[in-house]
């Protein structure tokens, strides 16, 4: 068994799952609130080979054999906001989550405050969900008259009167958070509590931190990695076979 080709083909998977993440990054970069997709490289141990074909492999000696391994991750770094001149489009200066009702009754937390009105004036986001206030029920506006203003801290105002409010929720261990999809993310265990001072932009979405050039740098570096292994595995397989046609 041929060590190095075997971890060869271990890296350009490594390679791969890498590519898939920034694919999906680039084609995210859009998306309002996105979260970069980060991927970290560790090696792990796959035991000892033997130095010495002469001497018999005692237990701890010959040289430690290592395959990469690829576990993904989230940057919550903060988007630029974007100016939109609409009432119901909110963007999180500070740290923390909106709270969305999901289908099965759980709540589901984003940065993304793309919101809109259903046709009985209850707040939702852009999958039609229902955005959740302080109180932990849905947001509904009244059929009075008058412009929505949301203020820094989240106070919901329709007029001269308070109608809801929002609370922003932060977390322990942002990293422990789990994604769900369509830029959300489930607490995962974890307790959610309510940000102090929230700073909360109407008339602006958060952008995604992805930064296009970047990734596509990234890609470059994949493809000449890949093509790098991938001549060393060819190589050692035409080794192989010459060594085949030598023994006969």
């Amino acid at each position: 068994m041929n060590i190095g080709l075997y971890q060869s083909a271990a890296a350009i998977s490594a390679l791969e799952r890498w590519q898939d993440a920034v694919s999906q990054n680039i084609s995210n970069s859009g998306a309002t609130a996105y979260k970069k997709k980060t991927i970290q490289f560790t090696g792990s141990a796959a035991g000892k080979i033997q130095t010495n074909s002469a001497d018999r492999l005692e237990l701890g000696e010959g040289r430690q054999t290592v395959f990469p391994n690829v576990s993904f991750g989230i940057d919550f770094a903060p988007g630029e906001s974007s100016p939109t001149r609409r009432d119901l489009d909110l963007a999180i200066q500070s740290e923390g989550f909106f709270a969305i009702q999901l289908p099965n009754g759980d709540t589901g937390y984003t940065r993304s405050g793309e919101f809109h009105l259903r046709p009985d004036r209850t707040l939702v986001n852009g999958g039609g969900l229902e955005v959740l206030g302080d109180s932990g029920n849905p947001i509904q506006l009244t059929n009075a008259n008058g412009a929505v203003t949301i203020t820094k801290n989240g106070a919901i105002l329709q007029g001269a009167a308070q109608i809801g409010k929002l609370t922003i929720y932060k977390f322990t261990d942002n990293n422990r958070l789990k994604s769900i999809g369509g830029g959300m993310y489930s607490a995962n265990g974890m307790d959610a509590e309510a940000v102090e001072k929230p700073d909360i932009l109407q008339g602006s979405l958060e952008q995604s931190n992805i930064t296009p050039l970047r990734e596509m740098m990234e890609l470059v570096t994949i493809s000449r990695a890949y093509e790098a292994n991938q001549k060393m595995i060819s190589s050692r397989d035409g080794t192989f076979q010459k060594t085949l046609e030598a023994l006969g």
